[in-house]
C-alpha cells in the first residue's frame, strides 16, 4: 500500500501529498499525524523504510493481531503528537521510521516487562537486527526527523507498557 500511494504522489500529484506530514504545532499539521506514517519523501524514503517496517512489523504482529493494531494505534498517536509539539517550526515530517522506531520501543520493553523467554528472545532478535538505529533518536543529520524517531519510540515504549501482560511467575500485587 505504501509504495502504491508513493507511485500516485509522485506521478498524479507530482509530490503534493507530502505536505500533509506532521507541521509542528500548526492546525493543518494535527491531521498529518494520521497521514505521516503513510507519506515518504520520495521512493529511497520508502525503500529504506520499508525492509525495517516489515520485519519489526511481522515481529509485533506475530504476537497476535490485536497487539500490533494496540502498538500501531499508541505509536502513530503519541509519536505523532511529540512530533507536533516538539518539532522544530517550519519543518513537515513524514515517514514510516516513526513506526520502526515505535515497534522497536514497543518489542524492547514487551521483553523487558513481560520477560517470557520468547518476548526476551524476539526483543535480542529486534536489538541485534536494529539496535544500532536507537542512534536517530538523537539530532544530527539534516532532513532527517529525529524527532520522529524519539517520539516514536517513546509511543512504542508507553504501548508495551500500558498493554504489559503479567511476568510468567510473578505473584499479583496487593
Amino acid at each position: 500500500m505504501l509504495w502504491l500511494l508513493e507511485m500516485a504522489d509522485l506521478l498524479v500529484f507530482g509530490g503534493a501529498l507530502d505536505e500533509n506530514g506532521i507541521r509542528p504545532r500548526t492546525e493543518a499539521g494535527l491531521r498529518g499525524i494520521l497521514l505521516a506514517p503513510l507519506l515518504h519523501a520520495g521512493f529511497g524514503h520508502l525503500l529504506a523504510n520499508s525492509i525495517p517496517l516489515l520485519v519489526l512489523g511481522w515481529l509485533v504482529i506475530v504476537r497476535g493481531l490485536r497487539d500490533f493494531l494496540w502498538a500501531t494505534a499508541v505509536v502513530t498517536i503519541l509519536g505523532g503528537l511529540g512530533v507536533w509539539l516538539f518539532g522544530q517550526p517550519a519543518t513537515v515530517h513524514l515517514g514510516a521510521s516513526g513506526l520502526i522506531f515505535g515497534y522497536l520501543g514497543y518489542l524492547f520493553l514487551r521483553g523487558f516487562w513481560e520477560r517470557s523467554v520468547v518476548a526476551v528472545m524476539v526483543a535480542l532478535m529486534a536489538g541485534v537486527l536494529y539496535g544500532s538505529a536507537l542512534w536517530g533518536v538523537l539530532p544530527g543529520r539534516a532532513n532527517v526527523s529525529w524527532e520522529g524517531h524519539l517520539f516514536g519510540f517513546v509511543g512504542g515504549a508507553g504501548a508495551a507498557t500500558v498493554h504489559r501482560r503479567p511476568r510468567m511467575g510473578a505473584l499479583p500485587a496487593g
